[in-house]
């Protein structure tokens, strides 16, 4: 019989709370304590899951005995100080949200975990995980021939309301090219099994959130913009974002080209953001396009509708946190996404954020 897991949760706005639901449709796993300092998110965080214990703080749920492993989903800037705070009192394996850190003054101690901290720190690159570019990063290489060229394009919704709207302002959230980007920089890693050189970005705050205030400051997060990125094998990956562009029926469009042919996946948005009057949402899609003999064949690859239902990020959570058990259970040797590759990801966020501010190229020494 398999030995029930428990979580004790940090942190439960909207990522948190669809940690909760995807938690919830596992196997042998169950949220034993939460800690959400906001009382609204704590009681819709009860409704979901009701048997967890609500605690008033960190320090409260590290003292509970039963727990195996940690999430951490608080808000971006709160990271650093709580992963420090579990390292120091009671390093249980960690799932922690990305961005792994956001000022790069704590970029030194969140590297130097890496050898002191004793248990898995694993990062939630949720994007990695749905279903089109998993099937996408399987056959990356085959269908290239190695890639050469990779594109990551992100059109979508601007950013949501979060409590407090702490993500309007790059000092708590990174910047848009950490908080939303690096997940994208994580694939480029990924896909190019290659390591980034010199990353170039030009962008702006063109739309959205210039209307609001908070205590009379105006929003300074970015809205669009383009980075691209040369690798030390000689390919090239760029990133394109627009955050006002939630008409577009894929929200995702990943596309690698190598000298045998090129690849594609196309990734919905949420579903609870398509119009019903235009009948059901889009489906995933893989387009394998070879260069000779021509002919791209193109697959649909939906996924389940109970994952879809559980979060906005096309089941990737519930398949993350599949994997995530099985290495508590001894079932895989260690992290999908370690403590560096999180961290190389706000690395070159933080780069993406300097270039576009400078106008200039940004030059990444070997770690």
């Amino acid at each position: 019989m398999t030995r029930e897991i428990n979580y004790g949760i940090i942190g439960c706005g909207m990522m948190g709370q669809e940690h909760l639901k995807n938690i919830a449709l596992l196997e042998g796993a169950r949220v034993a304590a939460i800690f959400e300092p906001d009382a609204g998110m704590a009681e819709a965080s009860s409704q979901i899951a009701p048997e967890a214990t609500l605690v008033p703080s960190l320090e409260a749920l590290l003292a509970l005995p039963d727990l195996d492993c940690l999430l951490i989903a608080s808000p971006n800037h709160r990271h650093v100080s709580q992963v420090l705070q579990i390292a120091e009192t009671r390093p249980l394996p960690l799932l922690v949200e990305k961005p792994l850190f956001t000022d790069p003054a704590d970029a030194e101690a969140m590297f130097a975990l890496r050898e002191s901290y004793p248990a898995p720190i694993w990062v939630a690159m949720e994007y990695r995980y749905m279903p089109p570019i998993a099937a996408f990063l399987e056959q990356a290489d085959v269908a290239t021939g190695g890639i050469r060229m990779l594109t990551l394009r992100e059109h979508r919704f601007p950013f949501l309301d979060k409590v407090g709207n702490w993500n309007r302002f790059n000092r708590n959230s990174g910047g848009t090219f950490v908080e939303k980007c690096c997940h994208f920089f994580d694939l480029m890693r990924l896909a190019l099994q290659a390591e980034p050189v010199r990353i170039m970005a030009s962008a702006a705050q063109s739309l959205n959130h210039l209307d609001e205030r908070y205590e009379g400051e105006v929003p300074d997060i970015l809205d669009n913009g383009y980075v691209i990125v040369d690798f030390d094998n000689g390919a090239r990956a760029m990133l394109e974002l627009c955050m006002f562009a939630e008409g577009a029926t894929y929200q995702e469009e990943v596309s690698a080209i190598g000298a045998a042919g090129k690849i594609e996946a196309l990734v919905p948005g949420p579903g609870r953001f398509w119009p019903a009057q235009l009948g059901a949402p889009p489906v995933p899609k893989l387009i394998v396009s070879p260069r000779a003999p021509k002919g791209p064949v193109t697959t649909e690859i939906p996924v389940d509708g109970d994952l879809l239902d559980a979060g906005d990020h096309n089941g990737s959570t519930f398949y993350q946190h599949q994997a995530f058990l099985q290495l508590l259970r001894g079932e895989r040797d260690g992290p999908d996404v370690s403590l560096l590759d999180g961290w190389m990801a706000v690395r070159m966020g933080l780069a993406a954020q300097r270039s576009a501010a400078s106008g200039k190229s940004v030059l990444l020494e070997p770690v």
